[in-house]
């Protein structure tokens, strides 16, 4: 825990000297007992921006070859992804699948946060699109109150065809808390889309992005 709060001081302080970001609604983490971030996608350093400025640890999944990777830049980014709760999931896993969600499950039996993106991936045209059903699964299942969040600017942060950073200013909203009866995991899969459906007309309430009823792909070279 000394190491993530260590990161997470260094890692803030940075954010907010090169970004000054607009952050609302911190008040909406719960204090106490388990919670599900849910947010829009729109940037690589997403993650990492929700994991440094939310109040609490939240642990999100993060691609596997960033544990992997060799020399003194892959040891580095290892550590880093380690020291913020990352958790490695294999090229090509979905988040939404009943395996991977099994270790968030976990996390919450342990009365921690943890972070997953209904759109699966990150929208490349800013478009909000429809909700995979894997936050719908894990809120029924657990019963943990999911916190929306809406980001705006961070597509900012790495412009298309870049892979370096850029500082630019963006927004971070935290709406309030959306509870859900905890039925355990043998639900309907209608009641699933429809807390999944409910969690993403928060999230559109706080970041106002057009919206798509289909689902977001991968570009074949992610």
């Amino acid at each position: 825990m000394a190491l993530y709060d260590a990161t997470r001081v260094l890692t803030r302080g940075t954010i907010a000297t090169l970004c000054r970001p607009t952050v609302q609604g911190l008040e909406n983490i719960p204090a106490h007992g388990p919670f599900i971030v849910a947010p829009n996608h729109l940037s690589f350093f997403d993650s990492v921006i929700v994991q440094a400025l939310t109040p609490r640890p939240v642990s999100f999944f993060a691609k596997a070859e960033y544990f992997t990777g060799k020399g003194v830049k892959g040891k580095l980014m290892k550590s880093f992804f380690e020291s913020v709760h990352s958790i490695p999931v294999e090229r090509g896993e979905q988040a939404a699948s009943v395996q991977a969600l099994k270790t968030l499950l976990e996390i919450l039996g342990r009365n921690e946060g943890v972070g997953i993106y209904p759109e699966g991936t990150r929208s490349r045209d800013g478009v909000l699109y429809r909700g995979r059903t894997g936050v719908g699964w894990l809120a029924l299942t657990t019963g943990a109150p999911v916190v929306p969040v809406g980001i705006i600017g961070t597509e900012k942060l790495q412009p298309a065809g870049s892979k370096g950073f850029k500082p630019a200013k963006f927004t971070l909203r935290y709406g309030a808390p959306l509870t859900f009866a905890q039925t355990g995991p043998d639900h309907a899969l209608p009641a699933r889309r429809a807390a999944t459906d409910a969690i993403m007309d928060a999230i559109a309430q706080l970041t106002r992005q057009p919206r798509s009823a289909r689902y977001n792909q991968s570009p074949p070279a992610e």
